[in-house]
């Protein structure tokens, strides 16, 4: 998961003095609500959200010993400024391991003001992440450049990176043994419902993105009745949690990949790396290979390599960023923009350990993993014959499941008919979440509406710059009222065009911005 997912969970520590904010009075839908707990509101105001709050709320380590050791949530707040409200609209942007803090702020201020103005934007960093405590942090420098290859064509390379899985797990089960059992989905979707209680909500609103629309599919079993609205953004399989979900995400991604090079190919004028995807492509799998031998910077051998395009099947907009620092080392011989690129696509920071951790112990811990390694080796050998691009990179990265030290469950089926009208928002080349995730999703939430972004490929589609997939989402959290067709899917917006060479201030865009707020794993 790339640092910039979680470069702002630090956002309360770089804040004006803390001043205590009062509680809005709740409306009509929360007015008597009970209280689990209560909360003190703090200034933390940013220069891009001058109105975010931020408050913390002790929780159950163990949802089934709600009086034994208590660990920190950290929590962030819009809040509402309408007359009337709609109550709280918890969000969540992915991972598992993503801070929402500041998600809270880039919400309210996309949304439009006269939807966002009805709700309180309640923003949580789930257990175990950024500014809630503790926070997991097994093996700091474990992403340090430079890795061993992760493509084992050799029997020392394999056991080079075994080492280094089982030296992560090892250090996880050193450090966090009494916590490790409850870094799982089920027992943040119940955190979730004491962020409800403690706010004086009957019901919550809730807005997901990517491993977030599992989140709130999961909350939206456990208490179907306390939910209020839900939008799931990028949607995840349910029925392949985890390990079949990586294995598709391997063949998608190595699309996005060729999608890549095609579009290098298509502005050979600007890059100079030929008019033939196949030979782009070759090129880069050359470039590959020559940072396997020779890292370049001495910090971007293979592993890293992968890591630093890997970003570019998330989001489209990085492209032109990406495509000159192809072209600069291939046909300028220089290393610079590559170790740029890297630097900012690819390096891992503390809060990147920090998510890393809590993916990991949330992945491992939710559902059943091989516990042979020969399997591993075998299915990821036949993925890689197909699908080269990222295939031995996602399999190192979710290994340390098959050596961890917890057990795990049987994945939430989240078949629903109790909830209120969800509405899902899916590309159809999303590669992190593949869109036959979607329609199962909308299969097993009766009543759900499926909006598509047709040809879209962009992981994360909402408050990104679509305004045909904006007003369906406005809509919906204004009015509750989400599109009908009969068929598979309810509603189609079409793809925003792809990006143009050497458009890369990307910050300004809501899609960037989007982007680096979203975890790049699902």
């Amino acid at each position: 998961m790339n640092r910039r997912a979680f470069a702002l969970c630090g956002v309360a520590a770089v804040v004006a003095p803390l001043v205590v904010a009062a509680v809005p009075a709740a409306s009509a839908d929360t007015a008597s609500a009970p209280r689990a707990a209560s909360l003190t509101w703090e200034k933390c105001a940013t220069k891009d959200y001058p109105t975010l709050q931020c408050s913390s709320l002790e929780v159950p380590l163990d949802h089934d010993l709600p009086h034994g050791r208590q660990i920190t949530l950290a929590l962030s707040r819009v809040p509402h400024t309408a007359k009337k409200s709609q109550g709280p609209l918890l969000v969540n942007p992915g991972g598992p391991g993503g801070s929402g803090l500041a998600l809270a702020g880039f919400v309210a201020k996309t949304l439009p003001a006269s939807v966002s103005a009805r709700y309180d934007v309640i923003g949580f960093d789930p257990r175990g992440v950024g500014r809630s405590k503790p926070a997991l942090d097994c093996r700091p420098g474990h992403f340090d450049p430079v890795r061993p290859d992760p493509v084992p064509a050799t029997a020392a390379v394999e056991t080079a990176n075994l080492d280094r899985t089982q030296a992560f797990v090892t250090a996880c089960a050193k450090k966090y043994a009494d916590v490790m059992p409850f870094i799982d989905t089920v027992s943040a979707v119940k955190d979730m419902d004491a962020i409800r209680g403690a706010l004086g909500a009957k019901k919550i609103n809730f807005f997901g993105y990517s491993y977030g629309t599992y989140l709130g599919a999961v909350y939206g079993k456990l208490f179907p009745d306390r939910v209020r609205r839900m939008v799931l953004d990028s949607v995840v399989d349910p029925t392949g949690v985890w390990y079949d979900a990586n294995i598709q995400q391997d063949y998608a991604f190595d699309a996005r990949h060729k999608a890549f090079a095609a579009w290098v190919a298509e502005h050979d004028r600007t890059y100079g790396l030929g008019t033939d995807p196949a030979g782009v492509e070759a090129k880069w799998y050359a470039m590959r290979a020559a940072v396997a031998k020779k890292p370049a910077g001495k910090k971007v051998g293979a592993g890293e390599l992968e890591d630093t395009y890997l970003p570019g099947g998330y989001f489209n907009g990085y492209w032109p960023f990406l495509a000159e620092a192809f072209a600069s080392y291939v046909n300028d011989k220089s290393a610079d923009r590559l170790v740029e690129a890297y630097e900012r696509f690819g390096a891992v920071d503390a809060a990147g350990d920090n998510g890393y951790s809590v993916y990991a112990a949330v992945q491992c811990r939710d559902a059943g993993w091989p516990r042979d390694w020969s399997t591993w080796r075998d299915d990821n050998w036949k993925v890689h014959e197909k699908a080269p691009f990222m295939a031995w990179s996602n399999a190192w990265y979710n290994a340390p499941c098959a050596y961890w030290p917890t057990g795990s469950f049987e994945p939430t089926n989240v078949s629903n008919a109790d909830l209120p009208p969800v509405l899902l928002l899916q590309a159809t080349d999303d590669a992190a979440t593949p869109y036959e995730g979607g329609v199962t999703m909308h299969r097993k939430l009766h009543g759900s509406s499926l909006v598509v972004e047709e040809g879209g490929a962009n992981h994360g589609i909402s408050l990104s710059g679509n305004t045909c997939l904006d007003k369906h989402l406005a809509t919906y959290l204004k009015s509750g009222k989400v599109p009908r067709s009969g068929g598979e899917t309810d509603a189609v917006c079409e793809a925003l065009p792809a990006p143009k060479p050497m458009s890369t201030k990307t910050g300004a865009s809501p899609g960037a911005t989007l982007h680096g707020l979203l975890g790049f794993r699902a």
